[in-house]
């Protein structure tokens, strides 16, 4: 371990973490109309009827993976008597399955925004930098999966990246766990925290909110146009109401 490793491994998952947390701050703040992902459906929705639905149910198998495998020590799976040949299998399988999901979905929705011109007129800077950020990340993540789990001999992630991950928000942080780790997991880790770094400047800022305010907001009345003028008397020449 160098001084190299304390600065990835210690000081960068630090400032990834204060700045995607005072950046939503700031961005609530500051930015309450811009809280929004800009939908594009109007434009087009025949590429985005597949490439969402792709997309976002494969990130949410990939979100509540990484969630079961760095955050649930791996002392509480056996325990419950998952073996960690059975955790291995269908963590990899489903993993792989969801990755190449993302990825397509991912693909699809780039593509739309590149070929069609009424979205690729809508699509920022800030977009680009962060669709470029997305696709590096799950890309490595994948290799990552695949290169370790199927091509090579196997890595067991929960015995060094899981016990780093859960040693930051300790404030005991090892970095020779990770100092350790296949650079391809090393990657993978970094790329995830400088897209976390680049989140609450992004259109990303919307996987944080939920329609909450919609179960409390108040009706919307609506009201018939009467084929009749209302009221006692009709009205007088040039006075009918509007149609």
């Amino acid at each position: 371990m160098n001084a190299l490793d304390v600065v990835l491994w210690v000081a960068a998952p630090y400032v990834a973490l204060t700045v995607f947390v005072l950046g939503h701050v700031w961005r609530y703040r500051y930015d309450k109309f811009g809280w929004t992902t800009r939908s594009s459906q109007m434009y087009e929705s025949r590429l985005l009827r597949i490439g969402s639905p792709l997309f976002h149910f494969g990130v949410l198998v990939v979100l509540l993976g990484h969630i079961g495998g760095l955050v649930i020590p791996k002392s509480w799976t056996e325990a419950v008597g998952v073996s960690e040949e059975a955790y291995h299998v269908v963590a990899v399988v489903l993993g792989t399955i969801a990755g190449v999901a993302t990825l397509c979905g991912l693909a699809i929705l780039i593509y739309r925004r590149r070929t069609v011109g009424p979205v690729f007129t809508a699509t920022t800077r800030n977009d680009k930098l962060m669709y470029a950020m997305l696709a590096a990340t799950i890309v490595l993540g994948l290799a990552a999966t695949v290169m370790a789990n199927i091509v090579g001999g196997g890595y067991d992630y929960r015995t060094t990246i899981s016990p780093w991950f859960r040693s930051i928000f300790y404030f005991q942080p090892d970095p020779a766990l990770m100092a350790g780790a296949p650079p391809l997991f090393q990657l993978h880790a970094l790329s995830a925290l400088l897209l976390f770094a680049v989140w609450p400047f992004t259109r990303l800022v919307h996987m944080l909110t939920a329609p909450v305010g919609y179960l409390t907001r108040p009706y919307v009345v609506y009201r018939s146009r009467d084929e009749q003028p209302t009221g006692a008397r009709a009205p007088r020449r040039g006075w009918e109401p509007s149609r």
